[in-house]
């Protein structure tokens, strides 16, 4: 199981945050493009996320909300805020800031996050050769989401991230914790990779 520092800080600056990298390509092999997840644990208030990847013709089609994603260029991050709970969260996104979301116990049993929470505002980078997106969990959010409302240095959680593209020019699917299934698959809460707040 893949392991994560997760700093701890009083305002969201990525600088010296460590990047999990994306690095494991399974099911579909030739296109790799380099990504990475941040995770920034911000005091007092929340949990901030930003992912990156590296890429030069990013597909881009979906804008609003609930839209397919996926299959755009598409950074994810799954995640079980409270390692008591089965739940866990889906938060697919691409580079125009369009997301889907919802919380789980597997792929099929689902709540769309808009009918729990205000919807996090997913900001955005596009340059020539990589995009990056970033947003925000309120504690508030996460308490509401998945009966956790604070976080303190040991604390421990699980959850993975992933680049894919469904129906990109090169259809990919890589990871940061390996997922251990024979076919496509990010929905495996079993494999996700361990997050130590320090």
């Amino acid at each position: 199981m893949q392991s994560y520092n997760v700093l701890t800080k009083s305002d969201i600056d990525f600088t010296d945050v460590p990047k999990a990298e994306i690095s494991c390509y399974k099911w579909l092999f030739g296109y790799t493009p380099r990504a990475y997840g941040q995770l920034l644990l911000v005091k007092d208030k929340g949990i901030a996320l930003k992912m990156t990847a590296f890429e030069s013709n990013t597909k881009a089609i979906y804008e609003n909300y609930g839209d397919p994603v996926y299959e755009d260029s598409c950074l994810e991050f799954f995640v079980r805020f409270n390692k008591d709970n089965p739940l866990y969260m889906n938060f697919e996104m691409n580079s125009n800031g369009a997301f889907l979301a919802s919380v789980r116990t597997d792929r099929k049993n689902k709540t769309h996050i808009h009918e729990l929470i205000e919807l996090p505002s997913v900001r955005t980078e596009k340059h020539n050769d990589y995009w990056s997106v970033e947003t925000f969990f309120t504690f508030e959010q996460i308490n509401t989401l998945f009966g956790k409302s604070s976080f303190s240095g040991g604390d421990v959680f699980f959850d993975n991230f992933y680049k894919c593209g469904d129906k990109t020019e090169n259809a990919h699917y890589g990871m940061w914790s390996p997922v251990e299934s024979e076919n496509p698959d990010f929905h495996q809460p079993g494999y996700f990779g361990k997050f130590i707040i320090i």
